[in-house]
C-alpha cells in the first residue's frame, strides 16, 4: 500500500506554475472518514498525512480538505466555532502544519474549506449575541429580526431551511420571555452572519491571511452564493431556484446569488493575489443561470467554481454535451477555466446514480439519493463512471474526485436509521435519507474484522458503520490489478500529467453517431465515449492510451466506455 516518498516530477513542475488551479486535478478528503491514526473511529489529519504517499502515487495534484475546524459537529464541521485552530477530534495546529509542508514535499498543493454564510450556534460572536439586546452592535453581526403576528409569535417571513423546516429560530430573554428571531439557512446550530457587518468582514479576512501565512495554497468556499441577503427579507411565496436559463437578470431570489456577493470576492481576491506562490479560490455556487455562474469568476473575483451542471446531468450524450458547450463558452466569456466534477461529500455517488434509468428523475433527485429503491444495475453503474472519469479528466480545464471515486465505491443505501449522522435525516423526520451513504470511510484493506484498515485501532468501531462487502473495493485488493478502477485512475493522471495536450487548452468536437461523444485535444489526442448499448467502430489510430475498460476482440468501443486514443 505504500507509495514511493518522492513527489512525481510532472506534477511538481505543473505546481510550480503561477497558473496552476487551471488545470490541477484536486481530491476531496473528508476528514472524519479518509483515515483515522489515533484509534477513535474518527479520520484525523495523522490519517491524512499517513496516506499523502498514496495521493502521490494516485498522481493528484492538490487535496482540499472539508473543514477541520474546532465544531461541535451538528453538521459535520459545517458549524464552525473557530476558524483559526483545529478540531482536538481531528488533531492539533502541529500536525496541520506538518501535513502541510509533507503534502508540499510530495508535489501536492493544499485547498481548505472555508464557511463564510454562517457560524457555529457556539463562536464566540454568536454567544455574544445571544447576551446582548436588540439593536446593539453584537446582534448586528448576524440576521436578527422581531417576528410577525400580534406577539412576534410567527417568523419574519416564510424563508424554510435548506435541511428542511424553517429557516427561523426564536430567542429566549434571560427571564425566560420571547426574544427576536434569528435566520438559519441550514441548522439551527448555524446561524447565518450579516455581512454588511465590518466585523465579519475583518473576521473573514484575517482567517484567510492566517491560513495563507500557514502555507495552505487555496481555499474552497462553501455556500458561496449565500453570503448576502436582500435586506427587506421579503417572502418567497413559492419562488423556486435555481431559475431557469433566460430568467432576466432583473429577477434575484432574495438569499441565493445576490448581486451584492461579488463585492466581497473582489475583496478576497485582492488578499490572495497578495501572496506568492499563487493562492486560488473555488467557489461553491449553485446558480443555475450559465453566465450568473460566471460572474463569479471574473478577472478580480474567484479563480474557479464547481460545475453543478455537469455533476447533475444524466448519462446521456445529447445533455453531456449541451452542459459541456454552455460550460465552455460561458467561462471563456470571463478568462476562467472550468472545474469539472462528478461527486463530493453532498451528493450521491456516481456509481450509484448511473445504476439507475437515466431518464426517470429529476437532477436533484438523482443527487440526493431520492432514487433509494428504483431499480440498479451496480455493474453498469461502475461501467459508466469509469466511463465518465476518464470523459471529465479529459475536458479542458480543472477537475475534483472525490474520495473513493477512484476505488468505484458506490453509495451505502442501507444505513440503519439508528446510524444515521447527517442533520437532513432529522431534520425532514427521516424523509430524505441525507448525505451519510457517500461519507462511510472508504476500504483500504480487505479485512472486515479491522475496519477495513481505516483505523490504527482494529476494533474501533467507524462513526459510520462500513458494508459487510466493503473489502471487494479495498485500495490493497486493486493496487498494482490490471484493470482495477485504482489504476485506471493513476493511469489517467500520469497521461494527464505527461500531455500538454490535456487539461486547459485546444478542443474540437468530433462528428459522430448520436449515441456517441467524442472530441480531439492537442497534441493529436482523442477521447471517445459510447453511450449506446452496442459497440461502435473507432476511427483509425496510433495507439490505444488508455480505455474504461476492454475492447471488443475487434477493437470497438463497447457500450458505457470511454477510450483514449493518439490519433
Amino acid at each position: 500500500m505504500t507509495a514511493t516518498a518522492i513527489p512525481h516530477p510532472l506534477t511538481t513542475r505543473r505546481n510550480e506554475l503561477p497558473t496552476w488551479w487551471r488545470n490541477a486535478v484536486v481530491y476531496q478528503i473528508y476528514p472524519r472518514s479518509f483515515a483515522d491514526a489515533n484509534g477513535d473511529g474518527v479520520g484525523d489529519v495523522a490519517g491524512i498525512r499517513g496516506r499523502l504517499n498514496y495521493l502521490a502515487a494516485l498522481g493528484i495534484d492538490a487535496i482540499w480538505i472539508s473543514p477541520w475546524f474546532p465544531s461541535p459537529m451538528k453538521d459535520a464541521g459545517y458549524d464552525v466555532s473557530n476558524y483559526r485552530d483545529i478540531e482536538p477530534v481531528f488533531g492539533t495546529l502541529g500536525e496541520a502544519d506538518a501535513m502541510i509542508a509533507e503534502a508540499h514535499a510530495l508535489g501536492i498543493k493544499v485547498i481548505i474549506d472555508i464557511v463564510p454564510n454562517h457560524t457555529s450556534d457556539q463562536h464566540i460572536f454568536f454567544i455574544e449575541a445571544l447576551a446582548a439586546e436588540p439593536g446593539t452592535p453584537a446582534r448586528d453581526r448576524y440576521i436578527f429580526r422581531p417576528g410577525r403576528g400580534t406577539e412576534g409569535e410567527l417568523p419574519p417571513n416564510d424563508w424554510q431551511s435548506t435541511f428542511g423546516g424553517p429557516a427561523w429560530t426564536r430567542t429566549t430573554h434571560p427571564d425566560g420571555t420571547p426574544g427576536e428571531w434569528y435566520l438559519h439557512l441550514f441548522t439551527p446550530e448555524q446561524p447565518d452572519v450579516n455581512w454588511d457587518n465590518a466585523d465579519i468582514k475583518a473576521e473573514f479576512e484575517t482567517t484567510l491571511r492566517f491560513w495563507f501565512d500557514r502555507g495552505v495554497d487555496g481555499f474552497r468556499i462553501d455556500v458561496a452564493h449565500g453570503l448576502v441577503k436582500d435586506s427587506n427579507l421579503p417572502d418567497l411565496d413559492g419562488i423556486e431556484f435555481p431559475f431557469a436559463e433566460g430568467t432576466p437578470d432583473e429577477i434575484n431570489h432574495p438569499h441565493w446569488d445576490q448581486p451584492g456577493i461579488h463585492d466581497i470576492f473582489r475583496s478576497w481576491r485582492t488578499i490572495a493575489d497578495q501572496y506568492s506562490p499563487a493562492r486560488a479560490f473555488c467557489g461553491e455556487v449553485w446558480v443555475g443561470r450559465a453566465h450568473r455562474l460566471a460572474a463569479y469568476l471574473r478577472a478580480d473575483e474567484l479563480h474557479t467554481a464547481f460545475n453543478f451542471d455537469f455533476l447533475m446531468a444524466p448519462w446521456l450524450p445529447a445533455t453531456l454535451r449541451t452542459v459541456i458547450d454552455a460550460t465552455r463558452s460561458t467561462h471563456a466569456a470571463v478568462g476562467a477555466p472550468p472545474t469539472w466534477v462528478l461527486g463530493n461529500h453532498d451528493v450521491c455517488r456516481p456509481v450509484s446514480r448511473y445504476a439507475r434509468d437515466q431518464h426517470d428523475s429529476k437532477p436533484m433527485d438523482r443527487l440526493l439519493s431520492h432514487f433509494r429503491g428504483r431499480p440498479a444495475d451496480f455493474e453498469v453503474g461502475l461501467r459508466r463512471a469509469r466511463a465518465a472519469a476518464l470523459l471529465m479528466l479529459a475536458l479542458p480545464g480543472s477537475a475534483y474526485i472525490y474520495e473513493g471515486e477512484e476505488l468505484g465505491l458506490p453509495e451505502v443505501e442501507d444505513l440503519p436509521a439508528e446510524a444515521m449522522q447527517d442533520p437532513v435525516f432529522f431534520q425532514t423526520h427521516g424523509t430524505d435519507p441525507g448525505r451519510d451513504g457517500c461519507r462511510v470511510p472508504p476500504p483500504w484493506t480487505d479485512r472486515p474484522e479491522s475496519n477495513f484498515g481505516f483505523s490504527a485501532e482494529p476494533t474501533a468501531a467507524p462513526w459510520l458503520p462500513q458494508p459487510a462487502d466493503w473489502g471487494r473495493y479495498a485500495a490493497s485488493v486493486q493496487e498494482g490489478r490490471d484493470g482495477s478502477t485504482l489504476e485506471l485512475y493513476r493511469a489517467a493522471l500520469a497521461i494527464r500529467a505527461a500531455h500538454p495536450g490535456l487539461g486547459e487548452g485546444e478542443f474540437t468536437w468530433l462528428e459522430t453517431g448520436p449515441d456517441v461523444l467524442a472530441f480531439a485535444r492537442g497534441d493529436g489526442l482523442e477521447c471517445w465515449t459510447n453511450f449506446g448499448t452496442a459497440a461502435v467502430p473507432l476511427p483509425a489510430h496510433t495507439k490505444v492510451l488508455l480505455s474504461s475498460g476492454p475492447l471488443t476482440t475487434d477493437g470497438w468501443l463497447p457500450a458505457d466506455a470511454t477510450v483514449w486514443l493518439q490519433a
